[in-house]
């Protein structure tokens, strides 16, 4: 439990006013945060958040809704919250409670959780839009709907009350998107202690050991640093590493595997998300080194683009290019590289290489913000305070019976991603400390095993 946001009381007001500037002041808007999910019985999963939530104001328990409305002269806003209940929270631990959001947040004003429908009734009984983000609280999806179906069945019965409803989804993804000093500051400290978390899972690996193994050193270093993972920790040894979305990590890593890991942690909401690739023996073989350094200069080519005033795709272009000249010298592609990279970069390559290099990065690991209208076409364009993952990858998978490829490179699966901030000159990598060469990666593998 937070006893203060994370942020100071103007950053949050700044976010908020940026978001209410664009909505009407006939509109009420409703953030709803995530509801708790149970898990089996009556156990329930670690409660996060919903990033929506966060951003506007910094509360991180659950059963809360942000609301704001316009009162003729200003917006006000309010939160709805669990209030103290000792019985509770002798269980399930303290609370801010009311007058414990009231004093500490970004607020006007602060009412308990339950009450929220009762307090809502009569502000939207005198507006005529709802902004709310649906699918997060039952009770206040069917209040709202229940209010506007109402309206418009008979305007002339009640005369009162919202007629239509809005989704402030896409604003909210569009502040999102750049983020402030503050917000980079959290971000520079999520991605450290995941370069090293990275780093302590190189340097105590050493000969055959469980991915699983690997995965507990990671996940300590990040609950040493008081964070927590962004998304499950990926740890996938050998063939493994072909399955782009593994998540078992229950098996054995022989010696002379490939392991690759993709772990982040999140600080106060913000994501970090890297992946290594190394040899558990310390040595890369010939096959593993060359399909290695590919990936690697594709990473490396696709990082340059990230700066402003070039689009979303052009990463994601410069690393196909590598990566599809790589395979033709090689001999696994036989056609032209135009052929190769094909038509909106759908070419030949995509059998190897069949995912994106780059995805927003903040609130959410896979962060808000359409960064390609329709998935097509080149993209937005970049623009400082944006941050991005850089994450190219080959994979030849032995599982599927079927790698089209010759077989010393069957088992193989690359991926190296880094998180990079588009600044007004050269890009940052905030994961830049996390070693990536392959002379680096040998020279450290099993240091301190």
């Amino acid at each position: 439990m937070h006893s203060s946001p994370p942020f100071g009381r103007e950053e949050y007001l700044r976010r908020q006013s940026a978001l209410l500037a664009q909505i009407d002041t006939s509109t009420v808007l409703l953030v709803p945060t995530n509801p708790i999910m149970r898990r089996s019985h009556d156990v329930n999963f670690p409660y996060r958040a919903s990033s929506s939530i966060l951003y506007l104001s910094g509360w991180s328990e659950p059963n809360a809704l942000f609301a704001a409305w316009h009162d003729g002269d200003k917006w006000v806003t309010a939160l709805f919250v669990r209030d103290n209940d000792e019985a509770a929270e002798r269980w399930e631990g303290r609370r801010v409670g009311v007058q414990g959001a009231l004093d500490n947040w970004p607020i006007d004003h602060a009412f308990p959780h339950p009450s929220r429908l009762e307090v809502l009734q009569p502000i939207l009984e005198k507006r005529s839009t709802v902004a709310l983000l649906q699918g997060f609280d039952k009770d206040v999806d069917e209040f709202v709907i229940g209010m506007i179906a109402e309206k418009n069945r008979d305007k002339t019965v009640t005369g009162r009350g919202p007629s239509s409803l809005t989704d402030p989804y896409s604003i909210l993804a569009e502040l999102r998107l750049r983020k402030s000093d503050s917000e980079i500051e959290h971000m520079r400290k999520s991605a450290s202690i995941a370069s090293d978390a990275h780093l302590s899972a190189m340097k105590e690996t050493s000969g055959a050991t469980t991915e699983s193994e690997i995965q507990s050193i990671i996940e300590a270093v990040f609950t040493r640093n008081n964070s927590q993972c962004s998304y499950g920790s990926i740890v996938a040894g050998g063939d493994n590493a072909t399955i782009l979305h593994y998540h078992s990590n229950s098996e054995p890593i022989r010696n002379g595997d490939l392991v690759l890991i993709d772990a982040g942690c999140e600080v106060n909401g913000y994501a970090s998300d890297i992946t290594r690739t190394w040899p558990v023996s310390g040595k890369f073989t010939k096959s593993q080194k060359e399909i290695y350094e590919i990936v690697l200069e594709a990473q490396e080519a696709a990082i340059s683009e990230c700066r402003p005033g070039n689009s979303w795709s052009d990463p994601h272009r410069a690393a196909m290019e590598v990566i599809s000249k790589g395979l033709i010298d090689l001999g696994i592609l036989d056609c032209s590289l135009e052929a190769a990279m094909g038509e909106d970069l759908n070419g030949e390559t995509r059998r190897y290489f069949m995912h994106g290099t780059s995805h927003s990065l903040g609130l959410d690991v896979h962060d808000v913000g359409i960064t390609r209208p329709n998935g097509k076409g080149p993209g937005r364009i970049l623009e400082p305070g944006m941050i991005l993952t850089v994450e190219p990858g080959l994979y030849f998978p032995l599982w599927t019976g079927d790698g089209g490829a010759p077989e010393r490179y069957l088992g193989i699966g690359i991926r190296i991603e880094d998180d990079v901030l588009i600044t007004d000159n050269e890009p940052e990598v905030l994961t830049n400390h996390c070693p990536k060469r392959v002379e680096d990666i040998e020279m450290v593998i099993g240091s301190e095993a």
